[in-house]
């Protein structure tokens, strides 16, 4: 029971940045390979908010939110808009590019060692059928949960998550109706990088303040995003919670030397049978 649930801990940290890559790909076509330094951001401001400026940690929350935003819109204005005519590739060489720039001043600023974080729920820890959970595990799934859900269905819902969506299937055609893309994909980056760091004071005391995290989780939410299915965050959901299980278990029985192999053969048997992914759609093309 405790290895699921760490696992189901560790998969919401997945959800976390799978939904921030459908948020960005479902408004703009592309894939922001940048988002999870946002959440490490966010743990960085969490530990100079309570350790530095002796603040509560609820005020992270704003403070990472603002933060995260406003690097975020610049992103899209600098290192995606000016590429937008060249392809996909000069999108994702920058975007990694602007990552590895985060990530550098990330570990000029706070220095390599990790740190541990107070976060805004208590230290209380319950027994739950013989396994210790703590009050800011079940607050990281509890809210990670509320916003893939809140978004999914905000996205199928309302005016503006219908027109994220129509940009996301015909980006001429949504401009030719009137949607605003180039508003909508700074808004939806915007949004993603807020979200990421505001989330912070919430994910650090599971995650810790680790400058280089955001290499190891990019790649696994992306895995948990390609198996439930891109642009979907109902699959988002499927997808990190049993990517993160499945990695526990594999841990646990195996070592975590099988960890990455096993992980990218769970990916590859899934997009073999389902190359959209879980809950994706195939889309057909007239040629």
């Amino acid at each position: 029971m405790l290895t699921i649930w760490l696992g189901i801990c560790t998969g919401a940290v997945y959800i976390l940045v799978a939904v921030g890559f459908n948020m960005v790909f479902v408004a703009s076509g592309t894939f922001n390979f940048a988002q999870p330094q946002y959440l490490v951001l966010g743990t960085f401001i969490a530990y100079t908010v309570v350790y530095t400026w002796h603040l509560s940690p609820w005020f992270a929350l704003p403070v990472g939110l603002v933060i995260g935003a406003a690097i975020a819109a610049a992103e899209e204005r600098i290192a995606v808009r000016p590429v937008a005519s060249k392809g996909i590739n000069a999108e994702l060489v920058t975007m990694v590019g602007w990552a590895t720039v985060m990530e550098g001043v990330v570990l000029l600023i706070w220095k390599e060692n990790p740190l541990a974080i107070k976060g805004v729920a208590s230290e209380s820890v319950f027994m739950v059928f013989g396994t210790r959970v703590t009050a800011a595990q079940v607050t990281l799934v509890a809210v990670t949960l509320a916003i893939a859900l809140g978004l999914h269905f905000w996205s199928r819902l309302s005016l503006l998550g219908i027109a994220s969506l129509a940009t996301s299937e015909d980006r001429e055609s949504a401009m030719i109706r009137g949607v605003n893309v180039k508003l909508l994909g700074i808004a939806a980056f915007a949004l993603a990088g807020g979200l990421l760091a505001l989330m912070g004071p919430i994910a650090g005391p599971t995650t810790f303040a680790v400058y280089n995290l955001g290499d190891t989780v990019v790649l696994y939410a992306f895995l948990a995003m390609a198996i439930g299915g891109f642009g979907h965050n109902i699959g988002a959901i499927v997808g990190g919670v049993g990517l993160g299980i499945f990695q526990a278990e594999i841990s646990r029985y195996w070592g975590d030397k099988w960890v990455s192999i096993l992980t990218f053969a769970l990916l590859l048997s899934v997009l073999l049978i389902r190359p959209q992914g879980l809950f994706g759609e195939r889309n057909e093309r007239v040629v």
